[in-house]
């Protein structure tokens, strides 16, 4: 999980100051378990755009996208922009 250390410290500076990012679990579930709520989510969402270069309007948004520090990685593998090669 390429993503899973910067989600993690991002996560827990922002919604969990009381735990360390080791702590965190990647599958542990951050919108069932209250950590993370609607505006949560929208400062998720500006955070993986500005970090990562990718256009939430150009990609499909869909809770389960952002359950967990694993979803979130796999969003962001799915989402970013792919470098072009030239022939």
């Amino acid at each position: 999980m390429p993503y899973a250390q910067a989600i993690k410290e991002f996560v827990v500076e922002e919604f969990l100051p009381d735990v360390s990012a080791g702590e965190l679990d990647a599958d542990y579930d951050l919108l069932a378990n209250g950590v993370i709520d609607s505006l949560g989510l929208l400062k998720v969402i500006a955070w993986i755009e500005d970090r990562y270069g990718i256009d939430t309007d150009e990609v499909d948004l869909r809770p389960e996208s952002f359950n967990s520090v694993a979803s979130i990685n796999a969003f962001i593998a799915h989402a970013s922009p792919r470098p072009t090669r030239n022939a």
